[in-house]
């Protein structure tokens, strides 16, 4: 799925982990990455909790797509900091996936919580 990803493979996101259900990578933040106040923007920390949805929900070989998902910021993220994101599947059905993402910084502070809903469809990946 990376491959094809060029939206991931552009962020700098890093895979460390994809099982059933599950995903954990990791991205950098950089210059380019970072708002008017200096600050991580909010939509870089969505960018990797969506990445780490998508690898988690299409991680049993089923096309999933988002239909629903939501993001609390808890700390900002500065220039050089170190994001890992883990996705844990709360529940699949069969046309419905919920997930959670916390992303965490390199003190394995709190820096985001997310929430995602998939539709899980009948295409198989290849």
């Amino acid at each position: 799925m990376m491959d094809g990803d060029a939206f991931s493979r552009w962020l700098g996101i890093d895979i460390l982990e994809i099982e059933k259900g599950y995903s954990k990578l990791r991205m950098t933040i950089k210059e380019p990455m970072v708002n008017g106040f200096t600050i991580a923007h909010g939509g870089i920390s969505y960018s990797l909790s969506d990445s780490a949805l998508a690898f988690a929900a299409n991680s049993y070989g089923m096309q999933c797509v988002s239909i629903e998902t939501s993001i609390s910021h808890t700390r900002p993220a500065k220039i050089g900091d170190v994001l890992t994101a883990e996705c844990t599947e709360l529940n699949r059905g069969k046309t419905i996936g919920i997930y959670q993402v916390t992303i965490t910084n390199q003190e394995n502070k709190k820096v985001s919580i997310f929430k995602g809903t998939v539709h899980i469809s009948n295409n198989v990946w290849e």
